[in-house]
């Protein structure tokens, strides 16, 4: 029994009740697709769910405020991939009629679709013979192949490709991608996968020359830049500095004025800095409180953060408003700002 045929049989007796699964409408595929980049299925799910209430038509999407879609994403992280889920909404809708287009070269060109989201949209929604290449199935096949190229290196990316769509069953080609997706993410794991009951283990060059851990390369290393920052929560009555960010990974979500310095300081150190005195030169300030340090990792970075919540009448920030503190949590943040406002009262 071939590969894609063993895989496909696996998968019919394996798959997880995923509610994308259920519905062949592309928008819900795309949405899914999306929400599931770098987020594991349990904490994408409700995002998927809540989404489609809030929009289930993709004008409801297009017709909504950054300012909304960002408030619902919070806490998935990776802030473009709602930017671009809003602005390709309205792409569509203006220029496509509200219908999702069914040419492959079409579905690429939209912002935030990739090689991967574009063969996953067409071959469920469309059963289009696109295979799709994402790191669950360039796990799958470098350990069943033996494959040993950098899956992140120029050829390693044409290598998998091709080799995804060898074995695509491209009559069949949802089925199948979904089931080499399903089975890198539930069997063959990143971390101790299933070799002992894995239907490819006659044949799988990682298992007979114990590689499965080695197995795919990454030639790539991501530098982790540390970073140390104190978010200033300055009141003035019942309102608080805010600004928008315009740039980076938070785009669009809104923040504190923060000072930023290249190593960690004690709360002392802080408020002798040239960097404080600049901020509260001249004004009658009062610390109320410093939090305890927050640690929120980043993909390219990691970040050392504490809040203070300060009293100050005579300071303003360049690129921030004074916003009432009764609207802090209907406003967009990052995760690391949620984390802190958990901690305490915004009533």
């Amino acid at each position: 029994m071939s590969f894609s045929i063993k895989l496909v049989s696996w998968y019919q007796n394996n798959k997880r009740d995923l509610p994308w699964r259920k519905t062949v409408n592309p928008y819900h595929i795309w949405l899914s697709e999306i929400i599931l980049q770098q987020t594991r299925v349990s904490q994408g799910t409700p995002y998927y769910l809540a989404f489609l209430k809030e929009f289930p038509k993709i004008e409801d999407l297009a017709n909504a405020s950054e300012d909304k879609v960002l408030k619902m994403w919070q806490g998935l992280g990776y802030y473009s991939r709602a930017r671009n889920l809003h602005f390709t909404a309205k792409d569509i809708v203006n220029n496509f009629k509200g219908e999702f287009p069914k040419d492959y070269m079409k579905v690429l060109k939209l912002k935030g679709i990739g090689f991967y989201t574009a063969a996953a949209i067409t071959s469920f929604a469309f059963d289009m013979p696109y295979a799709v290449v994402d790191g669950n199935v360039i796990r799958v096949l470098s350990r069943v192949f033996g494959v040993s190229i950098p899956f992140d290196s120029s050829v390693g990316k044409k290598h998998f490709q091709q080799l995804a769509q060898e074995f695509l069953i491209e009559k069949d080609a949802a089925v199948y991608n979904q089931a080499i997706m399903e089975f890198g993410a539930i069997q063959c794991k990143p971390k101790s996968p299933h070799c002992s009951s894995c239907p490819m283990q006659d044949f799988c060059v990682a298992y007979a020359t114990n590689s499965v851990a080695e197995l795919p390369v990454k030639s790539k290393k991501i530098k982790v830049k540390n970073r140390f920052l104190h978010y200033l929560m300055v009141e003035q009555g019942d309102d608080i500095f805010l600004g928008k960010r315009k740039s980076g990974i938070w785009t669009g979500l809104y923040e504190f004025p923060f000072l930023e310095f290249p190593i960690k300081m004690k709360e002392s150190q802080v408020m002798q800095s040239d960097e404080w005195s600049k901020v509260f030169f001249n004004s009658k300030s009062a610390v109320h409180s410093v939090s305890m340090e927050f640690i929120h990792i980043l993909s390219h970075q990691k970040i050392y953060a504490q809040f203070w919540q300060i009293k100050a009448a005579s300071v303003s920030f360049a690129e921030y408003e004074l916003i009432s503190k009764n609207n802090l949590l209907e406003l967009p943040v990052s995760r690391l700002t949620e984390k802190y406002f958990e901690t305490i009262d915004l009533g």
